[in-house]
């Protein structure tokens, strides 16, 4: 059952619920509990005794901490959760969803299945009220999400599930709050299609399987339409980076284009890395952490999603969606360390190290993304290094762009939408590194250090500099592996949110 939201009038005293969230924000010390204006309410319902119990056991209000109250009848609600939300003037909305998160995975191990939660005036004070609504949404959603379609039918209906959630607000803000649970409610579903893309096993997710996946999304809706080239096709224009990449595997490469209409000027190119399954070819990787290697879709995965949104959010620009997926296998017929291949902007690649194979996949999609759709700007998402996440660890993508004022927007949307990016720089001197002597460049520096910087310097080789580019190395962030208060172990669909928030700004 799908979790449902809807706007309420605020009436915490009067509200039937299975467990009714309030807030409480830290003083001027820990132990110094501010009550929200409407826990204040629901405290005087229960005659005080929540400043009591709070008191009693010495309750902080730091961001995320919680203490459930049962309420014994006194109010409607059978029981109040009391939700730290730290310093207010240190909230940030990635702060406001993974509270949120905490209340909606606390509220399903206490198996309450309706769950009012109030929107606090002093929330109101930082975000607006469709901000903070959406905000709510997207964090109860994505913190409580789960992905168990591969478990029996009998482990699944263990499974705890919410039903309903009241959000309890002004009654002349309540429109702007079912606005932000839209938005919500069709931001998380799409980094929840991301995300279960991820999980997918790696013979189900196969490149076919994101064609088919692609086609269904421009199925019956006027505004997207979807292309799927074969191996043939790719050969024709000359894609001889993913065909060469592709060699190794009995999967069929496919190059997926998916083209939105939203009437605006200008066009906007979103470009993903797919690779459905990573060996790293016959540079193998080793085998620890090889299972987990179906994350190398991540980048594609997030394009789709990005795109079931589209039809509802309406941005008023056009947008191009490419994907490169293979899978990248070692066999008789794979890629030989020492090979050449042609990308389809006829620049040559000397093939070095079999597994940085994803910058060599995306160039052809860069080429084709220049020459075919030529945009106003270029994006691209990536689970391109590991020395990303080396740099900036597991919660950060790394940000390259050739347009201060692309990376400005990027910054900005992701600070707004909650999720973490760090710009990196395109160092012009670590360029000479990627001379070859048989081709025009080599698809690894032979550097020690800088792989994530490399690894954006290859990609700028594919983008002329009269276009803004960005490029978002998400290695890091792509795949949880344990539970974060956003993103249970596994696929997190990140790029998802962040990206459809630039895009309302990008007209």
């Amino acid at each position: 059952m799908i979790m449902k939201f809807q706007a309420k009038p605020t009436e915490v005293t009067k509200i039937e619920a299975d467990v009714l969230a309030v807030f409480a924000m830290q003083g001027k010390t820990a132990e110094d509990v501010l009550l929200s204006d409407e826990a204040k309410k629901a405290d005087a319902g229960l005659g005080g005794m929540l400043t009591d119990v709070l008191t009693a056991e010495h309750f902080e209000a730091k961001q995320g901490s919680t203490f459930v109250f049962h309420t014994h009848g006194k109010i409607p609600a059978q029981r109040v959760l009391v939700v730290g939300l730290g310093e207010l003037k240190t909230l940030t909305m990635v702060n406001w969803q993974a509270t949120l998160a905490g209340v909606g995975r606390r509220a399903k191990v206490g198996a309450s299945k309706r769950v009012a939660i109030t929107l606090p005036s002093e929330i109101l004070n930082i975000f607006s009220t469709q901000v903070a609504t959406q905000g709510l949404v997207e964090g109860i959603t994505l913190g409580t999400y789960v992905f168990n379609r591969h478990k029996s039918e009998e482990t699944r209906k263990k499974e705890k599930i919410i039903d309903e959630v009241y959000v309890l607000t002004q009654a002349g803000k309540l429109n702007a709050a079912a606005t932000g649970i839209l938005r919500g409610e069709t931001v998380s579903e799409a980094v929840v299609f991301s995300r279960d893309l991820v999980n997918e096993p790696p013979s189900i997710t196969t490149p076919t399987h994101l064609g088919e996946v692609a086609k269904g999304l421009a199925k019956g809706v006027v505004a997207i339409t979807c292309v799927v080239f074969g191996k043939k096709e790719m050969e024709t224009l000359g894609m001889g980076g993913i065909l060469g990449i592709a060699r190794g595997s009995d999967e069929e490469p496919k190059f997926i284009k998916l083209s939105y209409k939203g009437g605006g000027r200008k066009t906007i190119a979103l470009v993903g890395k797919g690779v459905t399954f990573d060996t790293g070819g016959l540079s193998l990787k080793p085998s620890q952490g090889l299972e987990i290697m179906k994350l190398d879709m991540a980048g594609g995965a997030a394009i789709l999603g990005i795109f079931k949104a589209l039809p509802i959010l309406k941005p008023k620009v056009n947008i191009i969606g490419l994907i490169s997926a293979c899978e990248n296998m070692p066999s008789g017929k794979a890629i030989k360390p020492g090979d050449v291949v042609r990308a389809m902007n006829g620049k040559t690649i000397e093939i070095l190290n079999t597994d940085a194979e994803g910058r060599v996949v995306l160039a052809d999609a860069l080429s084709y993304a220049v020459e075919k759709i030529k945009p106003d700007a270029i994006i691209d998402l990536a689970t391109l290094t590991g020395a990303c996440i080396v740099a900036l660890g597991e919660e950060i993508a790394g940000l390259f762009a050739n347009d201060a004022k692309l990376a400005a927007v990027l910054k900005d949307a992701a600070t707004a939408s909650g999720e973490h990016v760090w710009e990196l720089p395109l160092a012009a001197e670590y360029k000479e590194t990627f001379k070859s002597t048989v081709a025009d460049i080599k698809n690894i520096s032979g550097k020690k250090y800088g792989g994530a910087i490399s690894g954006a310097l290859f990609l700028q080789e594919f983008v002329p500099d009269t276009i803004p580019w960005a490029h978002l190395d998400i290695a890091g962030p792509a795949f949880a592996e344990k539970d974060a208060p956003l993103t249970p172990q596994g696929g997190t669909g990140f790029g998802v949110r962040m990206l459809l928030q630039f895009l309302q700004a990008f007209v």
